[in-house]
């Protein structure tokens, strides 16, 4: 929670938005900027946790008709109310922001795809070019090591992209560009927060004005 550069109240730094695609914008020296396009509220605050009834303060907020619902820590200092709205203008152009979606699924794949695994001797009459071949250790420990890569389930998984920098707020479309791109396929829900690691610009950086 903090106060945004240009605005007399405090507001949550925090929104859910939907994740549209990507594309290039260009600065004014040709530089294309590759940046993801995500539709970021209007939210609604649907109920308030409080310290007193839930052991500490945050606010659940919504967004869509399919009511896609998260929640984002506050302090004693933060006042909301149930109903209000809360928009893109959280943000400013050349803030940094943690983004946290569910990344794409790829079903079962083999550690070569997984993990990048070089795979076996392709030669003349090899059968084995892809497959993980001996996983234990000799005499000692004599077990396959806890951890050992192999093949499994990949993508599917919660994860947080950080300190991504905010190119671009348009107010009026809800709108938010970010630079580089975000785990989740296209339509995927997003819950964008102000990055916990790097420490937050005023003014947007000059060189990537467009």
């Amino acid at each position: 929670m903090t106060q945004s550069s240009g605005k007399a109240k405090t507001m949550v730094k925090g929104i859910l938005g939907k994740k549209i695609g990507m594309m290039q914008i260009f600065k004014q020296n040709g530089d294309a900027i590759p940046v993801t396009v995500i539709e970021a509220g209007p939210c609604l605050v649907i109920q308030l946790k409080t310290l007193e009834n839930d052991g500490y303060r945050a606010i659940q907020l919504g967004f869509k008709e399919k009511r896609f619902i998260r929640e984002f820590k506050i302090s004693g200092e933060d006042k909301f109310k149930v109903n209000q709205e809360i928009k893109v203008d959280v943000f400013n152009e050349g803030d940094f922001v943690d983004i946290t979606s569910v990344s794409i699924g790829k079903g079962f794949q083999g550690g070569m795809k997984k993990w990048g695994w070089s795979g076996q001797c392709a030669s003349h009459g090899s059968m084995t070019h892809r497959r993980p071949g001996s996983i234990g250790a000799s005499a000692f420990p004599s077990r396959v090591v806890k951890g050992h890569h192999l093949p499994g389930r990949m993508g599917g998984q919660r994860k947080t992209i950080q300190n991504l920098k905010v190119v671009k707020v348009d107010l009026e479309s809800n709108i938010l560009m970010i630079k580089g791109s975000v785990s989740g396929h296209r339509n995927s829900y997003l819950m964008i927060r102000n990055a916990k690691k790097k420490q937050q610009t005023v003014k947007t950086d000059k060189s990537d004005k467009q």
